[in-house]
């Protein structure tokens, strides 16, 4: 899979999703950089992101909004 150069600025944007640190990297990525909803549709896939949430580095605001947003990653964060 390649990400657009607006969320991955570097020349290599390919990320092999068979990799787990580079599947959370792209998760993480998206996260923080994605401003469109569609954006956010087309990068990450619920269940994956709530099987990955608690290992993904995410900068606080983002985390909190996220979990703001959706009680399932509230509860994930909270079990942890």
């Amino acid at each position: 899979m390649e990400l657009p150069h607006r969320l991955l600025w570097r020349p290599d944007r390919s990320v092999n999703l068979d990799q787990e640190w580079a599947r959370n990297a792209l998760y993480e990525v998206v996260l923080t950089e994605a401003v469109r909803v569609d954006e956010l549709c087309a990068w990450l896939d619920g269940p994956t992101l709530i099987r990955v949430w608690n290992d993904l580095y995410l900068p606080r605001g983002v985390r909190h909004a996220w979990e703001d947003r959706h009680a399932v990653l509230r509860q994930i964060s909270a079990a942890a």
